[in-house]
């Protein structure tokens, strides 16, 4: 059976990983903490990672492992170069020891987001901001220390998890109106659509970057607009400008306005096309929906 190294296995995307995958492969499951199922692993930690790899010697390494706090990659750089460059580099180099395949996450931040058209892999990175540096470093490693790499770029990601989403709903709860940028555009993404492309490439040898985003794009406002429609929410939206947030919240780091992505490399693979956002939407809604009533 194959062997399937899983970092960041809690998080969003670790866990439609998971169920995309179910018995189909044995998993080493990681995260940052021990609970008995899942190992703990500090991907930061080069010997760590090589002693894992050494031991468990899968065939693929899914990295999902990932600092992820726009803001908080501002203030604590050193951090987010760790997890998000180092991190990715220890993987890579630990799969070089057992002829692993390599899977790292990347991100429509390592775009400036200053094309309103979407952009193809081919698309030059200039990020704007710590995190989408630290991802782009990351990238880079991965290229430099594995020979058998897939790199998926993602965005405005969604799933059993931690949010803008869950952030919307759970601000509606003592909100009547919320304030959401309009002038910042994207593809909100489900996790359980990213985790099927990983399924599909994951076999292959087509290696290489990888935009993978839901077809459409949206801008955050009406996003918000749309989540609060779908649960039934009676909080009200309005729209504000990025200068305008930037003014309320003036610790905020800089987000490109247009992070819409072309999945072109997919396309040209001959991969079925992702789902359109409104309609992933939709469905990951009314999972949720049937959860809550269970």
């Amino acid at each position: 059976m194959k062997k399937i190294l899983l970092t960041g296995c809690k998080g969003q995307l670790g866990r439609a990983v998971r169920k995309e995958y179910g018995d189909e492969v044995s998993f080493i499951l990681t995260d940052f903490a021990d609970d008995g199922e899942v190992r703990a692993l500090d991907i930061t930690d080069m010997e760590a990672v090589l002693g894992m790899v050494r031991s468990g010697k899968p065939d693929v390494i899914i990295n999902c492992a990932a600092m992820t706090n726009v803001d908080g990659c501002e203030t604590d750089f050193e951090t987010a170069f760790r997890v998000n460059a180092l991190g990715p580099r220890n993987l890579a180099i630990a799969s070089m020891e057992v002829g692993a395949k390599v899977i790292h996450i990347s991100t429509d931040y390592v775009f400036p987001g200053t094309d309103p058209e979407p952009l193809m892999e081919s698309a030059r990175p200039d990020p704007i901001s710590a995190y989408g540096r630290s991802k782009l470093w990351g990238e880079d490693y991965v290229r430099q220390f594995s020979d058998r790499w897939f790199i998926l770029r993602t965005a405005w990601l969604y799933g059993d998890g931690k949010n803008f989403v869950r952030t919307m709903l759970k601000l509606s709860e003592s909100h009547d109106e919320i304030s959401v940028v309009d002038d910042q555009f994207g593809s909100p993404t489900s996790a359980d659509e990213l985790a099927r492309v990983i399924h599909r490439l994951e076999p292959t040898h087509l290696y290489g970057v990888y935009h993978a985003t839901c077809e459409g794009s949206v801008s955050w406002a009406v996003f918000a607009e749309e989540i609060f429609r779908q649960f039934g929410r009676t909080t009200k939206v309005r729209h504000v400008s990025s200068r305008e947030y930037k003014r309320m919240n003036p610790a905020s780091a800089d987000r490109p306005p247009f992070s819409i992505l072309d999945n072109a490399m997919l396309r040209m693979q001959g991969m079925e096309p992702m789902s359109d956002w409104k309609d992933a939407f939709a469905t990951w809604v009314a999972k949720e929906k049937a959860d809550i009533n269970r």
